[in-house]
């Protein structure tokens, strides 16, 4: 689960991680699981579905199939996630956002994605663990997960950073913008939807 920590003032500059998936494999946050403690990044066809036959190919504003949690407060809970429109930011506005620059990681700008989060059955959940496997591959192959406040406050134009400890209960539904840091140069290629470390990723393509 992600937390935007606030208890910082933003004149200290904000301390930001930002988890890159580069390799073919990524650790994951060791919160959420699905038969695995770590999801997978890049495998697989473009073929629109998976080695079982599912569709694996969503349009933006297409629900994902049912997932189910694995967390030990909402063990079973059932809820989808769908990723409705993508952004990709400009450097004024990571010059405007109050981030402390990491010069390791060189220039980057924000890509904003929207997406609407429906609580399906179970026991009730917290927004961050229903988003949390989200990646936003660029069209350089280049993958990221959600940006991470440590202290402070990032600042982006239209998209507030979700209560990731809000809980749904069944029937409820959440609208978040979530933001995702890529290379300057580079643009939101897909948004992706982890399925664990055997399973290709869920993927809406990007329309730029």
């Amino acid at each position: 689960m992600r937390t935007w920590t606030r208890a910082v003032p933003a004149v200290a500059g904000a301390v930001v991680v930002a988890l890159a998936l580069t390799g073919c494999n990524d650790s994951g946050s060791g919160k959420k699981n699905r038969g695995s403690d770590s999801h997978s990044s890049d495998s697989g066809s473009d073929s629109g579905s998976d080695s079982k036959g599912g569709k694996k190919s969503f349009a933006l504003g297409e629900a994902s199939p049912v997932q189910t949690s694995d967390q030990q407060k909402s063990k079973g809970a059932k809820y989808t996630v769908t990723p409705t429109k993508v952004q990709t930011g400009t450097k004024a506005d990571m010059d405007n956002s109050g981030l402390k620059k990491d010069k390791d990681d060189g220039p980057q700008i924000p890509v904003y994605v929207w997406s609407t989060l429906n609580h399906k059955s179970g026991k009730a959940m917290e927004l961050g663990d229903m988003d949390d496997d989200l990646i936003v591959k660029t069209d350089k192959g280049k993958r990221t997960r959600a940006l991470i406040v440590l202290m402070g406050a990032a600042k982006w134009p239209n998209c507030p950073a979700p209560d990731t400890s809000k809980q749904l209960n069944p029937g409820d539904s959440e609208k978040i913008c979530t933001a995702f840091l890529i290379p300057e140069g580079q643009k939101a290629a897909a948004v992706e939807l982890s399925q664990g470390f055997y399973k290709d990723p869920l993927e809406w393509p990007v329309k730029n």
